[in-house]
């Protein structure tokens, strides 16, 4: 199982208990995140709304890092975590089963690109490319037959706050198809995991 995977801007890290301390600091410049901790596909409504108040999302988080489960990858800069994206199988995120847009489109058991946060100072610099093919190396290393994102397509310009799941051009670039189209916003896009691998 691979503990590092470097990219030429970013050095990605599987989320580990010796890094919770790295994820607080990406997670610190961005109130979402901080309240989420990559809960929101995994809880309950209500239970994840009181999680974003007594901490509980936060505990959550912790304890299934600590637990060795896998939720996403600790992006570095000069040796300095600037960056998280969650990835991890789709089927332990069962919220995304009972969402409309982004329910699955058939039994591929596919993992899923869920969130990015960037710290302020690296925004727009260029860490959407690394981050996901350094989830597409992660996904594969643990098995999983295709990686699955729900990039925003949308036509006008976005904050920061609203592509939280990513755009939808890097994601082609990569190698990503759109398998589905259920929003005219939100494309569900997929990567061939058993294809990448046989180049």
């Amino acid at each position: 199982m691979p503990t590092a995977d470097r990219d030429a801007t970013l050095d990605c890290r599987p989320a580990a208990p010796e890094r919770l301390g790295d994820v607080e600091t990406v997670f610190a410049g961005c109130a979402d995140a901080g309240r989420c901790w990559c809960a929101f596909w995994r809880r309950e409504r209500q239970e994840y709304r009181a999680g974003t108040r007594d901490g509980s999302n936060r505990a959550l988080f912790r304890d299934l890092v600590e637990s060795g489960e896998t939720l996403g990858l600790v992006g570095y800069r000069g040796g300095e975590p600037v960056a998280w994206c969650g990835v991890a199988p789709r089927a332990e995120q069962p919220r995304l089963a009972r969402s409309r847009n982004l329910a699955p489109v058939d039994d591929v058991p596919v993992w899923s690109i869920t969130c990015f946060v960037t710290t302020k100072a690296h925004r727009r610099t260029g860490l959407l490319r690394p981050l996901v093919a350094a989830a597409a190396r992660l996904a594969r290393s643990r098995g999983a037959p295709a990686l699955e994102a729900y990039p925003i397509d949308a036509a006008r310009p976005l904050g920061s706050g609203e592509i939280y799941t990513g755009v939808l051009r890097p994601f082609l670039d990569l190698g990503f198809r759109e398998v589905a189209r259920r929003s005219p916003t939100r494309p569900i896009v997929r990567l061939d995991l058993m294809k990448e691998e046989q180049r």
